[in-house]
């Protein structure tokens, strides 16, 4: 899931030009922006405090959280700034180096060092916590972030399908969880 998540981020990244109009810029920069902090939040919930447990000491995980504030203020920064201001497409490149760079860390360090203290019964039970969890942050932002899926992803066709079917399955996830 973790993986899924970074891979998610990173393809709407690479949608994102500074040439595109300002309202597909503001798209995609919203989406990646709900999709970090989703991310981030499920990673400090559920995940992260499982791992300081069984190794505290690991550096990445003593990192991580403050990579994460760091990640959230430019995130704010990036929101408080139009589509059409030079600044945006500076905070968004920089927000993405950083991303990038805590990915390197978490796909390289982390999760090995996960799958290899868990077993797979503890992972499929942290997914299914974090699988709840995205759904309850998910559910008050369905709606914005189909559209912006729409929007962000609408001069790629292979990404707007692939952007819009994930916001779709989560949208009926959210669904049958409130009905359920």
């Amino acid at each position: 899931m973790i993986r899924f998540d970074h891979s998610h981020v990173l393809v709407s990244f690479h949608q994102y030009t500074s040439a595109a109009r300002a309202g597909v810029k503001k798209a995609l920069a919203e989406t990646i922006c709900d999709a970090l902090e989703i991310h981030a939040t499920l990673e400090e919930e559920v995940f992260y405090p499982v791992l300081r447990r069984l190794d505290g000491a690991e550096p990445v995980i003593q990192k991580s959280e403050p990579e994460h504030d760091e990640m959230r203020r430019l995130i704010a920064e990036l929101r408080a700034t139009g589509p059409t201001d030079r600044r945006h497409d500076q905070l968004l490149h920089e927000l993405m180096r950083n991303v990038m760079h805590h990915v390197a860390d978490e796909e390289t360090v982390l999760l090995p060092e996960a799958e290899r203290m868990l077993d797979k019964d503890r992972l499929n039970e942290l997914g299914a916590q974090m699988t709840r969890r995205r759904l309850e942050l998910l559910k008050p932002k369905v709606g914005k972030i189909a559209a912006n899926t729409a929007l962000g992803f609408s001069g790629s066709t292979t990404a707007l399908v692939v952007g819009l079917a994930s916001a779709l399955v989560a949208a009926r996830f959210v669904a049958k969880k409130a009905t359920a």
